[in-house]
């Protein structure tokens, strides 16, 4: 039969044996209808599980049927497989050849459309370094200062904040790395007048608080100081320890729905504020004065001040009140306090805050601070708080008017009322106390004229010294700044920027009196000795830079301050020759009018010799400046001499 043998052929064909024909079952679902019939007898499923058992017909109809199925099967199958066979034989060579040759121009179409991604996608990279390369070229190497022409033209228009914003950054980089980043024949007084033009434009400053600023702070750190500006600080409170705790304010505070934390590490009472669902300054725990709103840079004063418990204190300007409830805490309502507060406006505001917190030792006065030494008397007070007035610019985030506002005018008028305040503060303080005979000084300004330079006024005309903070962080005062130069320990002073301390610019000064005797000739002379030594040293330091005979140079000027000295020693004691003579020769005249033959010892009012002023540091530092050339001239000739004797 055709059957059989097509199924031998196929399982010749394929390398198979023939018994495997009857798997091709299931994979091949020619009629599936007929399946479904044959199945759906009972007998023919019963036999289709049976393996055993079952009659001789159920066995014979089922190989019946098995062949019928494999012949239907393999007459299909199998005339695909005898076509395909027909069309190899037929082709073989053909069909080899095509299929290469087909294989080759794919492949070589697939290379040739990998090759041009490759080649685009490096043209494409080489683009963009060039790119990268001319953006730098042009931002960084080839930045150039606007010309008249130019600044012309933008005053003409509305300023261009991003442009501004670009400018400044620019040049703050090239004045970061001067050297290597700066544009031919342009100095760097150049690049920081644009540099404060710029400034003043973009976040509103007038030229003089720019000015200010750029002589404090080199470009960077200034940047980072004025976008601090720009932002506010956080808000902070001080709980009163006289009627609760941290601990269980910060639970209630929470409740209520309060974010806050811990201030800092240096404050065990402070908290810091990040939000709040209710107002902080209107809680039942606020009316009951359990806190008050304060920021973190009034807490310094106090903390320097240090009070200690039945002291006498005074405050000189206390309103609002948050200084003198701190101190009230720290001595727990011992002792006493004098808060006094010039303008009676602000009155208000210190009594309710005095009688919220619940202190009970403080008396408030309302008297200018230059006469509260004729009001309360001299050498009385313990301890003196004094938070002068200033210009406030530590605090422009909460006053942005300062920006505009404050003129050079104004920070002398300041600085000259400070002045007379400290020196009132000094006359209260009795130096023989016992715990006591401090003074802190304090303002919310970061202006050199209000700082470093009242607390060196105040080391020259009294007899106080400054002592240690007990502050550990802050920057310590400036020494020397500009064309002043302080006395030494007013490193022992320390400032707070809002861009290193997050808190407001503020300076603290601590000061022991040492004597109650207003005469301070001693420590003036001192402080102007010092003064004189490190103007010379540090004169010496920058004309003697790359000298190669330093040795002689200051060999030369010891012998020129010894000959000052002999010659300053000489005429002093011609002086005192002449007035012993000049005294002697009036009694002589005197003596007709004598009684009992004896001279009448009349006082006689001494001269008051005037301070003889020093020549200024520019003519000093001429005529060493002569005498080195001098020298250098000598040691050249010498030098000279010696070559042309060896020659």
């Amino acid at each position: 039969m055709a059957g059989p043998k097509l199924g031998k052929k196929v399982g010749s064909k394929l390398g198979k044996p023939p018994t495997k024909k009857k798997q091709k079952k299931e994979p091949l679902p020619p009629k599936p209808l007929e399946k479904e019939d044959l199945f759906s007898d009972d007998e023919g499923t019963d036999g289709d599980f049976e393996e055993d058992g079952g009659s001789g017909d159920e066995e014979q109809q089922e190989m019946n049927s098995d062949s019928d199925m494999s012949s239907d099967l393999d007459d299909t199958f199998a005339a695909d497989i005898l076509a395909s066979g027909d069309a190899d034989d037929g082709s073989d060579v053909h069909s080899d050849s095509d299929v290469d040759s087909d294989s080759d121009a794919d492949d070589t179409d697939l290379v040739r459309k990998s090759k041009a991604i490759d080649d685009e996608r490096k043209r494409e990279e080489e683009d963009g370094d060039l790119e990268l390369q001319l953006n730098i070229k042009e931002e960084a190497d080839e930045f150039r200062l606007p010309t008249t022409e130019e600044l012309e033209e933008e005053t003409n228009r509305p300023p261009d904040l991003s442009n501004l914003q670009r400018r400044i950054k620019e040049i703050v980089r090239v004045l970061s790395n001067f050297k290597s980043l700066r544009q031919e024949d342009v100095t760097r007084k150049d690049y920081v007048d644009q540099l404060k033009r710029d400034l003043g434009s973009y976040y509103g400053y007038n030229d003089f608080l720019i000015e200010s600023l750029v002589e404090l702070f080199p470009p960077v750190e200034l940047i980072e100081l004025i976008e601090a500006f720009e932002k506010p600080r956080p808000i902070s409170l001080r709980t009163n320890t006289l009627k609760t705790r941290r601990r269980d304010l910060a639970g209630v505070l929470l409740n209520r729905g309060v974010n806050l934390d811990p201030l800092s590490k240096w404050s065990k009472v402070g908290l810091v504020v990040y939000d709040s669902q209710v107002p902080v300054g209107a809680t039942p725990e606020y009316m009951a004065g359990h806190y008050m709103l304060q920021s973190a840079s009034s807490f310094l004063p106090v903390m320097a001040l240090a009070p200690q418990e039945n002291e006498r204190i005074v405050d000189m300007a206390a309103a609002p009140g948050g200084k003198t409830t701190y101190v009230a805490a720290l001595m727990k309502n011992s002792g006493i306090i004098y808060a006094n507060e010039m303008k009676e406006s602000r009155i208000k505001s210190l009594t309710a805050n005095l009688h919220r917190m619940g202190v009970t030792n403080t008396i408030v006065c309302n008297y200018d601070g230059r006469e509260l030494p004729k009001v309360l008397g001299q050498n009385t007070a313990d301890r003196i708080l004094l938070d002068a007035p200033c210009s406030g610019t530590g605090v422009i985030s909460k006053d942005e008017s300062v920006k505009t506002s404050k003129t050079a005018a104004d920070i002398q008028n300041c600085s000259h009322l400070q002045k007379e305040l400290i020196l009132a503060a000094i006359d209260m303080v009795d130096a023989n106390s016992k715990s006591g005979g401090y003074i802190v000084y304090s303002t919310c300004s970061i202006m050199v004229d209000e700082n470093e330079a009242v607390i060196d006024y105040a080391l020259k005309r009294r007899d106080v010294k400054l002592v240690p903070c007990g502050l550990d962080f802050g920057r310590p005062g400036f020494v020397r700044f500009r064309q002043h130069c302080f006395h030494t320990s007013l490193n022992k002073t320390r400032r707070f920027y809002p861009h290193v301390h997050n808190m407001d610019g503020f300076f603290v000064a601590k000061l022991k009196k040492m004597s109650n005797s207003k005469s301070a000739a001693k420590a003036s002379a001192q402080s102007e000795e010092i003064q004189d030594a490190d103007s010379i040293e540090s004169s010496d330091q920058q004309n003697a830079e790359g000298d190669d005979d330093k040795h002689s140079e200051q060999e030369g000027i010891a012998k020129e301050n010894g000959k000052l000295n002999e010659k300053a020693a000489a005429d002093k004691k011609r002086k005192r020759d002449v007035q012993k003579h000049s005294d002697k020769k009036g009694v002589g005249q005197n003596g007709g009018g004598t009684k009992n033959g004896r001279a009448e010892n009349k006082p006689v009012a001494p001269k008051r010799r005037e301070k003889k002023k020093p020549p200024p540091r520019e003519e000093i530092a001429k005529a060493r400046e002569e005498k080195r050339k001098a020298l250098r001239e000598e040691k050249r000739k010498a030098t000279m001499k010696k070559k042309s004797g060896n020659k």
